[in-house]
């Protein structure tokens, strides 16, 4: 018997996409009707963005009355506990769900063995209970990696030039069962460590902490759109060769739906593409392969390249940012990690 499917058409096949079906012509049809006036334009758009869709990364400093701007990051600034738990309940007041905490660490407290990372008193954790005694309503994320408090810079411990997965994970666990002790609400690995996500999750469940959600970074990308966000928590300077042994190859989107599938059987409540706008690919590919709460993080470099160029006058600051995060949503994502998130929902609150 012959095989005649090499005559069919390109996407008519048993698995090819539903095609739409036709639905007139001009002039008869005009689209244009549906954009003529903004509130038709409302009415028929297919995406929605709110300030309940945004997440807000926030960093510390020690100190008190600190207001630090990042240079690289215009308009982001480290705060010391007592302005942070302010910038929190402004956020908390403008419909933003949740707030992204992230320290900056002094060079003297930066060790081999990543200690501070699980001080009961370190700086996260003083805000985190200081922040949930001021604003109880506003979930608290904390990340779990150890770059902030490594001596080289490292995600993970370096023994020997390598960073070695099984004792790193030891030391993430220690770091996230001392966050959720202190009242994290999202646990965040961000490490990109083999098998990180069941061992905190069995941890966290053992020490008390069934309710405490995580949120993984299972689609974690080696690139090169960290570099402000280095500047921000002080590890920039301190990095010794790169973290391609451990976070993703840019080449790759299927290893991405295998890392997001292994963080969900281990217990990953909810999954990240990190950064954002490169892999908006991989974000629609995730949500369609998995669908369940998948968030995409705006990184530093984006954010950055953004606000250079709208303070050179290249483009407009509302517009660019608010069409960015549609872009996000549009894509798949349930919510985005951006450092423009209390500007953004400002304008979206705006009638």
């Amino acid at each position: 018997m012959s095989d005649t499917s090499s005559s069919r058409g390109p996407g008519t096949g048993p698995d090819a996409a539903p095609q739409p079906a036709a639905h007139g012509a001009f002039p008869t049809v005009r689209l244009r009707r549906n954009r003529s006036e903004p509130w038709t334009r409302r009415l028929v758009a297919e995406t929605r963005l709110t300030p309940a869709d945004l997440m807000w990364p926030l960093f510390l400093e020690d100190g008190t009355d600190v207001w630090r701007e990042v240079p690289s990051m215009p308009g982001v600034h480290r705060l010391s506990i007592e302005r942070a738990v302010d910038a929190v309940a402004r956020a908390r007041d403008l419909g933003i769900p949740v707030v992204a905490l992230f320290p900056h660490v002094p060079s003297e407290r930066k060790t081999a063995d990543c200690a501070e990372a699980w001080n009961p008193d370190n700086l996260v954790c003083r805000a985190v209970r200081e922040i949930k005694r001021q604003v109880p309503d506003i979930g608290l994320m904390c990340d779990v990696a150890l770059d902030p408090y490594n001596a080289l810079g490292h995600d993970g411990l370096v023994e020997d030039g390598r960073i070695p997965n099984d004792a790193t994970i030891d030391a993430l666990i220690r770091q996230a069962r001392t966050l959720a002790d202190a009242g994290c609400d999202i646990i965040g690995p961000s490490d990109m460590m083999d098998g990180r996500v069941g061992a905190i999750r069995r941890a966290l469940d053992a020490a008390g902490h069934q309710d405490v959600k995580m949120m993984a970074y299972s689609a974690k990308y080696a690139s090169a759109f960290y570099g402000p966000f280095r500047d921000a928590v002080g590890s920039g300077g301190f990095l010794a060769g790169d973290k391609k042994t451990y976070q993703m190859d840019p080449a790759n989107t299927d290893e991405a739906l295998r890392e997001v599938g292994l963080d969900l059987q281990e217990g990953a409540d909810m999954v990240m593409v990190k950064p954002g706008m490169p892999y908006l690919d991989v974000l629609r590919r995730v949500k369609d392969a998995h669908r369940v709460p998948t968030f995409a993080y705006q990184v530093s470099g984006e954010y950055a390249m953004m606000k250079a160029a709208v303070e050179r006058g290249w483009l407009d600051n509302r517009q660019v940012v608010l069409e960015s995060l549609l872009a996000f949503k549009r894509a798949g994502a349930d919510g985005v990690l951006t450092y423009a998130a209390v500007e953004a929902a400002e304008w979206l609150r705006e009638p």
